[in-house]
């Protein structure tokens, strides 16, 4: 139930440990949502007190609490980035159901974890990740891009939607040093796979990923292992496609077979390729790709933005602080 002033709201809860929990520690999560609206935010008990000028400010940190409250008693766990984003997605869109995107989104289990949208950009690449054969994402690092192409290619593994998964991306940060690294040809690229690995190993013990990997229904391997084959019944992921030639990309999507889907991730803000002959600039096949398959029905591309990074907080502010630097430079 909520009380109004005409700067002030007032929500009460039925559940004292439930709203502490909401409050977070020594009031936490408060402190955290006023520092984000501007607003001073108070509890007494079970109750929590808004105070700001700004009343689309006061309706949003309202439906904040209300609709934070009840994915708590479903049994929801939440941290304070989603507290903050789940502000920040209200304010953008009042009607918001949060439910929809942190609840309603799960996709995959696994004896690790559960998998779920963190806010509406990840929720649109999930649903256009389910639609589509062919889905780009683009976009900044700690978005999601990868991670949820990896866990939905696991989803569609369990349900029998494809018979097996492969991850690849290009080792263009290796360039002539590759050579010089020990090992055999395995040992020298699988540093630049162990991103791939990573988000297998979050989802998965790491026994059963070692056995699906070598019964190859998981394949992870160096973009220029694709060369020649033909994909079908599988979910491929080409990871930081951005360091792609244009040749290379088209290599890989034309790999595309009958029942099979591709997901290609990448920023092309961080493109790693030496830059052409007489240019300033790198050829990225990732960027290339965008512009010539426009308007090309049956694939989707996703774009984010350093406001849906899903890191820790100081990464958004980090990628931001650098593209400011960027453009002034």
């Amino acid at each position: 139930m909520s009380m109004f002033s005409s700067v002030q709201e007032t929500v009460d809860f039925d559940d004292p440990s439930l709203a502490n929990n909401l409050f977070g520690p020594h009031n936490a999560n408060l402190d955290i949502l006023a520092s984000a609206s501007g607003a001073h935010i108070g509890s007494r008990g079970a109750s929590v007190f808004i105070e700001s000028e700004n009343p689309a400010v006061r309706r949003a940190l309202c439906s904040v609490f209300i609709q934070l409250y009840d994915l708590l008693r479903n049994g929801m766990v939440l941290n304070q980035q989603d507290i903050v984003r789940s502000y920040e997605m209200l304010c953008a869109d009042p009607s918001l159901n949060i439910a929809q995107v942190f609840r309603d989104a799960v996709f995959v289990r696994t004896s690790r974890k559960t998998v779920t949208a963190r806010n509406t950009a990840q929720k649109t690449y999930l649903e256009l990740l389910r639609r589509y054969e062919l889905v780009f994402a683009v976009g900044p690092a700690g978005t999601g891009k990868t991670y949820l192409a990896v866990a939905m290619a696991l989803a569609m593994l369990q349900q029998h939607r494809v018979k097996r998964i492969v991850l690849t991306r290009p080792a263009v940060e290796a360039g002539e040093r590759l050579g010089f690294l020990p090992g055999d040809l395995a040992e020298k690229v699988n540093p630049y796979l162990r991103p791939l690995y990573d988000a297998l190993h979050d989802m998965m013990p790491q026994q059963k990923t070692s056995s699906m990997l070598e019964d190859t229904s998981i394949e992870v391997a160096p973009l220029a292992f694709m060369r020649g084959r033909t994909l079908n019944n599988a979910f491929v992921i080409l990871d930081e496609a951005q360091n792609t030639t244009p040749e290379q990309m088209k290599m890989f999507l034309t790999r595309m077979g009958f029942g099979t889907r591709m997901a290609v991730t990448g920023d092309i803000t961080q493109i790693d390729l030496p830059a052409q002959p007489g240019s300033q600039r790198p050829r990225s096949g990732l960027v290339h790709a965008l512009d010539i398959l426009r308007g090309i029905s049956g694939l989707a591309v996703h774009r984010f933005s350093e406001s849906d990074i899903v890191r820790h907080p100081l990464v958004g502010a980090i990628a931001s602080a650098y593209d400011t630097a960027e453009k002034d430079g």
